[in-house]
């Protein structure tokens, strides 16, 4: 008899249930949709032999109204940033792309920088200006300062760069602006970056005129180190940044009632549970986070606590945590892409939340990097691109689609730190379509590669999805029931009774 049979023969209608659910969502959760037509928005064009060509790595981007501007790292240093920082624009919603480089930031491209790293786009409606971020470096691979580029033109030319901020050593840096009217600091940006010099210490600047000045960076109010912090702004003005602890051991927030006057103390999220990606691939537990009409705040990363198998993991998923006042978070929610059970380790989320949206009917995006088989090597590690969606607050997922790959450790940019797509990528809502841009490679041509930037070709589609997330506790329960419905059907099978086993 099948282990269906037996489980629709059991008396404990409830135990059947918990079981067949579980088996239900480990069939529908890991069913990939067909990928849809892609294209490249963007190319290496440099040609200096000190870092790697053709390579574009590490997207973010942003969106407002049918505007949507992609920033990245083009042709990849191994041992850390980039020869420039490539853009890419579209103005119809992305139908249309217009590409170039900034200008006045490496030598490449009249400035005096050896290097350039960590792209982040913001707008400043108040100012009508477009905003890219960066971090220059020098030949002897120092970062002394932050960069802002500005755009007057809705993102299609950029100014030399003014100086955010300057320090020893800094990294990971990321940019937002208030944009809604009514807020008492309508019109402030907010960059975030950490000082590596510092021991990784978080730090805090504003700027209220465009990003043409920005003001003396501030520390939080515990001192705390960290890195990747992602500003995102409430509509009554409240900054909220959710960043990894300086060890990425946890993700951590903290936030500004005042305008970027002063800045909290750091609260915990949650620790992390991080597989490590195999195939010596970049990756880390780095938040994405975005925040929905309301102000709601969600926080998504790459976490193995859903797939521990006695004191070790067998793969990541990507999980959430949301809050609606930057203090108080939910438990950590796995995001259902497929069954816990499967092979496939999911990493380097890009999170989008629609603008237009808010609470229970908030429309989420999530493209993610997978690979399809957790432990494989450099020489047998598939890389896909995929993506999943939500149209109640991510309450329920779609079942994923998958967007790009496969594609060969081989065939990516090298770091001294693992070959590269980018330590973050990035989703933007446009016209109420998604808009992801990643990096997609292909075999190279002799030494040449062959790596870009690719969005798909039409917006995607945000859907109704029938797999629920699950929070640990909920996951440990249904776990039990199924094991206890299979005990009782093995029990029925060897002749016992009606009794509870």
């Amino acid at each position: 008899m099948s282990l269906a049979s037996i489980l629709l023969r059991l008396a404990r209608p409830s135990l059947v249930t918990a079981a067949l659910a579980a088996t239900t969502l480990a069939v529908s959760a890991g069913t990939a949709t067909a990928a849809p037509a892609l294209t490249q928005i963007s190319a290496d064009p440099y040609t200096n032999s000190s870092s790697q060509h053709a390579t574009e790595v590490e997207p973010d981007t942003f969106s407002y109204g049918s505007t949507i501007v992609s920033a990245f790292q083009v042709g990849r240093f191994t041992d850390g940033g980039s020869s420039n920082i490539g853009f890419t624009t579209s103005t119809d919603g992305g139908a249309t792309w217009t590409k170039g480089f900034l200008p006045g930031i490496t030598t490449y491209a009249g400035g005096t920088y050896a290097r350039v790293s960590d792209p982040s786009v913001a707008y400043d409606a108040k100012h009508n200006v477009w905003l890219i971020s960066t971090i220059p470096i020098t030949s002897a691979i120092g970062v002394p300062a932050v960069f802002t580029s500005r755009s007057t033109d809705g993102g299609l030319t950029w100014s030399n760069p003014v100086t955010t901020a300057t320090g020893s050593s800094l990294d990971k840096n990321w940019i937002a602006c208030d944009n809604t009217s009514t807020s008492a600091y309508y019109g402030n940006c907010y960059t975030e970056y950490d000082n590596n010099g510092d021991g990784d210490r978080l730090k805090m600047t504003t700027s209220s005129d465009g990003g043409a000045t920005w003001g003396t960076s501030k520390n939080t109010g515990n001192n705390a180190t960290g890195l990747g912090g992602q500003p995102v702004i409430q509509p009554n003005g409240t900054v909220i940044v959710p960043a990894s602890n300086a060890s990425e051991t946890s993700i951590l927030a903290f936030r500004s009632t005042n305008g970027g006057s002063t800045w909290t103390s750091t609260t915990t999220i949650a620790t992390v549970s991080s597989y490590t990606v195999h195939g010596s691939l970049r990756s880390g537990p780095l938040p994405s986070a975005e925040i929905d009409a309301a102000g709601k705040v969600y926080v998504v990363w790459q976490d193995c606590r859903f797939r521990a198998s006695g004191s070790s993991c067998t793969s990541n998923d990507i999980v959430m945590s949301t809050t609606t006042n930057g203090t108080t978070w939910t438990s950590v929610v796995r995001i259902p892409i497929d069954a816990t059970t499967s092979t496939v380790d999911h990493f380097i989320p890009g999170l989008a939340v629609d603008a237009a949206t808010s609470g229970s009917t908030a429309h989420l995006a999530l493209a993610y990097y997978y690979h399809p088989v957790a432990n494989c090597t450099a020489a047998t590690c598939q890389l896909d691109v995929g993506y999943v969606s939500s149209t109640d607050g991510g309450t329920t997922w779609t079942a994923p689609t998958q967007l790009a790959g496969p594609m060969s450790h081989s065939w990516l940019a090298g770091t001294t730190q693992g070959t590269m797509v980018g330590d973050y990528i990035s989703t933007s809502f446009s016209g109420g379509t998604a808009h992801p841009v990643f990096a997609v490679a292909s075999a190279p041509s002799g030494s040449v590669f062959n790596e870009a930037m690719y969005t798909p070709a039409s917006g995607l589609a945000v859907a109704a999805g029938t797999a629920a997330v699950t929070t640990a506790t909920a996951r440990q329960n249904t776990f039990s029931a199924y094991l206890a419905a299979i005990s009782y059907a093995q029990w029925l099978a060897e002749g016992g009774g009606e009794d509870s086993p």
